[in-house]
Parts: C-alpha cells; sequence; structure tokens
C-alpha cells in the first residue's frame, strides 16, 4: 500500500515537473500572440479562444505525453537496446534498426503535424500518409547504418561526410518545392518521441563495444544520421516518383467564426485512431520481447504499460490542440502582418519568435548541461545558450528573408551552411561533431513545428510573388542546421582555449 502511495507521489510530482518545463516553452509564444493581438494583429474573438484553449490543451499534453516518454517509451528503447546487445549478432541489429526506426518514426508527433501541413498545402498532390511512410524507411534505413557505425566503430564524421555528399548529389536532381520538404521531414523526425527511444537504443547496442567510455561517446550522432534519412528519403521520393510541378496555398481566414468546440471534439476521433496505430507496433514488439526474453517482473511491466497509456493520452491531447487552434491562429497571424506591406515588423517577430523558442526549448538545457559537463566548465552553459538562441532566432529571420526576396532559394542558404559544418568537423574536437548533428534535432522541437511553420506558411501566403510550397517550407530545416553551425564554432573555441588551459581534446585535464 505504502509502495503504491509512493508510486502515485512520485508520478504526481514528475508531471508538475513536466507541466512547469512545457509551460515554460508555451508562455513565450501566447504572450507574443496576445501582444500582436492588442497591438497590429488583432484576432477574431473565436479564434483567439482556441487559441487558448488549444495552448492549454498542448501544455497538459505535453506533460503528461513527456512522462509517459520517461516511464514508457524510454525503458522500451533501452530494454530493446539492451536485448540486441545481447543477442551479440550483426544480423539482430539490423533487423530491430529496420523495424523499431520504422515504427519509432511513425509515431513521431512532429512527423504526422508536418505530414497534415504537407497534405493540407498541396490540396491532398503529396498526402499525409506518403510522407510518413516514405520518410519512417528513410529514418529506418539510417537508424541501421547509424547502430552498425557504432558496433563496427565507424569514424562519425566520415560518415557523415559521405552521407551529405549523396544528399548533395540527390538534391542536383530534386525539385525546389521537394528540396524544402526534404530538409524540413528531417528536422520534424527527430522530435520528443523518436529522440529519448533513439538515444536509450544507441547507449544499448554500443555496449557490444565492451569498451565503456569511448562507446558511451560513440553513442552521440546516431540522431544527426538517422534525421539525414527522411532528406534522402523524400528526395528519392521525388526523383522516383516523377512529381515535378506541384503546386501550393494556404487557406487562411482571419474571420474564421466556425464553433469553438465543435474544432475540439470533431478531430479527437480522427487523431486518437492515428495514434493508436502509430503506437501499436512498438508495443507489441517490446511485449513479444517480454513474454519471450526479457520476463520483466508484473511491477515494473504496469508502470512502462502506464507510460505507454500516458503517451497515448499525451499525444491525442497534443495534437488536439495543435490541429483545434493553435496553428490556425499562426497563420493568421503570418499572414495578418505580411499583408501590412511593412517587412521590418515581419522580420522583427520572426527573430524575436526563434529567439524565445529554443530559450523555452527543454531538451536544449539538458543538451548544455551536458556540454558544460563535458568540458569541465569550458564551455560555459550560459553561452550554449546564447549561441542557440541567436543561431535559431537568426535561422527564422532568415527564412523570412527567403520568402520576401524573389529568387533566393532554399540551397543557396543550405548549401554554403552545410559546407561549412562539414569543414568544421574535421578541425573540431570529435565529441563535439555528434554532439552539433545530434542538437539540430533538438532545436527543431513541437513549438517550431507547429506554430512557427504554420506563422511563416500564413507570410508566405500573403506576400506577393512567394510560394507557399517552395518558401514557405524550409524554416525547419534552416532551424535544424544553425546549431550544428553555433555547437562546432563552440568546439573550435573551446579546443583553442583548451590549448591555452590545460586540457585534453576529449575534455579531461593532461
Amino acid at each position: 500500500m505504502k509502495s503504491k502511495k509512493r508510486g502515485i507521489v512520485f508520478h504526481l510530482n514528475s508531471l508538475t515537473e513536466k507541466f512547469k518545463e512545457v509551460l515554460l516553452a508555451v508562455l513565450p509564444i501566447v504572450a507574443i500572440v496576445i501582444i500582436l493581438h492588442l497591438t497590429i494583429a488583432p484576432l477574431e474573438t473565436n479564434l483567439l479562444i482556441k487559441f487558448l484553449l488549444g495552448a492549454l490543451c498542448i501544455v497538459v499534453g505535453l506533460a503528461i505525453f513527456l512522462l509517459g516518454t520517461d516511464i514508457g517509451i524510454t525503458p522500451i528503447g533501452s530494454q530493446l537496446g539492451k536485448g540486441v546487445a545481447k543477442s551479440n549478432k550483426i544480423w539482430v541489429v539490423i533487423v530491430a534498426g529496420l523495424a523499431l526506426g520504422f515504427f519509432i518514426s511513425i509515431a513521431e508527433p512532429d512527423l504526422h503535424i508536418l505530414g497534415k501541413q504537407i497534405a493540407a498545402v498541396t490540396g491532398g498532390v503529396i498526402s499525409s500518409n506518403s510522407i510518413l511512410l516514405n520518410v519512417s524507411l528513410g529514418i529506418a534505413v539510417m537508424i541501421t547504418i547509424g547502430l552498425l557505425r557504432i558496433v563496427f566503430s565507424f569514424p562519425l564524421y566520415k560518415m557523415l561526410t559521405g552521407i551529405y555528399l549523396v544528399i548533395f548529389i540527390l538534391s542536383l536532381f530534386t525539385s525546389n518545392e521537394f528540396l524544402s520538404i526534404a530538409f524540413d521531414a528531417s528536422g520534424a523526425t527527430t522530435g520528443a518521441l523518436t529522440v529519448p527511444f533513439m538515444l536509450a537504443l544507441a547507449l544499448g547496442v554500443s555496449s557490444l563495444k565492451k569498451v565503456g567510455k569511448k562507446s558511451k561517446e560513440d553513442s552521440f550522432g546516431l540522431v544527426g544520421i538517422a534525421s539525414s534519412g527522411a532528406i534522402i528519403a523524400v528526395m528519392l521520393m521525388n526523383i522516383l516518383g516523377g512529381e515535378r510541378e506541384v503546386q501550393g496555398a494556404l487557406d487562411v481566414n482571419p474571420n474564421e467564426t466556425i464553433s469553438i468546440l465543435q474544432s475540439f471534439i470533431t478531430t479527437i476521433p480522427t487523431i486518437s485512431k492515428e495514434i493508436f496505430i502509430a503506437l501499436f507496433p512498438i508495443l507489441a514488439i517490446f511485449i513479444g520481447y517480454q513474454l519471450f526474453f526479457l520476463k520483466l517482473s508484473k511491477k515494473k511491466l504496469i508502470k512502462i504499460l502506464k507510460g505507454v497509456v500516458y503517451v497515448f493520452i499525451g499525444l491525442v491531447l497534443f495534437l488536439v490542440g495543435v490541429n483545434a487552434g493553435f496553428m490556425e491562429v499562426g497563420s493568421v497571424i503570418g499572414y495578418t502582418i505580411a499583408s501590412r506591406d511593412n517587412p521590418v515588423y515581419l522580420l522583427l517577430i520572426s527573430f524575436v519568435l526563434g529567439l524565445v523558442t529554443i530559450l523555452a526549448e527543454p531538451a536544449v538545457y539538458v543538451l548544455t548541461h551536458q556540454i558544460e559537463e563535458v568540458t569541465q566548465g569550458y564551455v560555459k552553459r550560459k553561452i550554449i545558450l546564447l549561441a542557440l538562441s541567436l543561431g535559431v532566432g537568426t535561422a527564422v529571420l532568415l527564412s523570412m528573408v527567403r520568402i520576401l526576396i524573389p529568387n533566393l532559394l532554399l540551397w543557396h542558404m543550405l548549401l554554403p551552411g552545410y559546407m561549412l559544418a562539414i569543414g568544421l568537423m574535421y578541425v573540431i574536437p570529435r565529441m563535439f561533431v555528434g554532439m552539433a548533428f545530434d542538437a539540430g534535432g533538438v532545436a527543431s522541437g513541437p513549438m517550431t513545428a507547429t506554430f512557427i511553420l504554420a506563422f511563416v506558411q500564413g507570410a508566405a501566403q500573403a506576400i506577393e510573388g512567394a510560394d507557399v510550397l517552395m518558401d514557405g517550407f524550409g524554416m525547419i530545416a534552416m532551424v535544424a542546421m544553425m546549431p550544428i553551425i553555433t555547437l562546432q564554432l563552440l568546439g573550435l573555441i573551446f579546443k583553442l582555449k583548451s590549448r591555452k588551459g590545460g586540457l585534453q581534446k576529449n575534455g579531461n585535464k593532461k
């Protein structure tokens, strides 16, 4: 009885912590929307109420979802990773990488949001399901390659150079519309569900090598490699599918008057069904593994199953909030501000949105603490936060500049950016390579995939000469790229400082 009470108290305390984290992430966006509503972009009352209710659903849903990820999804990833390691067989790594990579990717909420947004903008020409299936296949293949890299200790920087060389070659045959979607899919796939699962899986498989600290260092980089699978998959989808000219438009209605409750109630059944289908395969694999090999105690099994139920409830609440009002207001505000014919407002608000979003992202706090610890305080947490927030603010700002300037294409920014990132890999300490590429996925979190994406697309719809499909997408790609560069630059600074400070390149004292 006492242990049951302790369990309830533990869950309540954890839920309160998660609630505070998510509230901090969502509040800046809510505050900006209210300020804009009271000043330059007034909203219709129903829209504002739907936005506030949507924000509430997002806060509660994300908090429950993150708690469920901690006690359900992460232990499943860890147990399956250890199971793969125990088998000590390469074919098991390949089969597990393909199966788990596919099913965890298809359950990622950020990818569902992006798929629906692509389907809405293209009028269903590119369906949400085709994006989900193709991207998940790409992720599955690249997760498998990433796990094999860990097993065989293949250098990360060499593998990333090869992968991005393939991407550059494929980009020559990919249409500009699909190029934006491809790089956005990369950022959207590394979300709140996939990242902890991938990290747990990577740590489990890295123990195959049994060389302790070195294997732990090698577990970094799997998220970066996996996200490249989304880019390659969408590019191949375009090249092999032959879709060259897809038109895009967004239905933005600032005077929307649909019933508030109707917006929420009508979306619940569809989303519940989608999430159930997405989570079922991972749960089925785990139950099968438990029955035949794992044999966890009843208490531990029930705790993990409770976590999966929390993930389900949290995801449904989160996606209902996103679809029923949160993203719609993002589009309307972007459209309204862009219609004022004063680019200064648009650029300033874009920069501020990027700035506050990254500061409020819970995963960024984990990453910044980790880097400060690994570098023994040489790279200060506050400096990393400042560099990341300026980087992401600039990324959203540049995305808006791209919409405002005709003929300025996404690859004009991504090509030099990734060339710089690849060049830096050869001069910075190795541990920063994996961290930097993993940080790209961490930065493009739920707020970027929802509100800021909708804001940028609303602006693209209003600006004459801009293409919603070609210019409206690509922002997540920019947000995913900038932390790679900023963290690598910090790695370079660390390297230069450590020479003076008596540190080795791995952060240990000489």
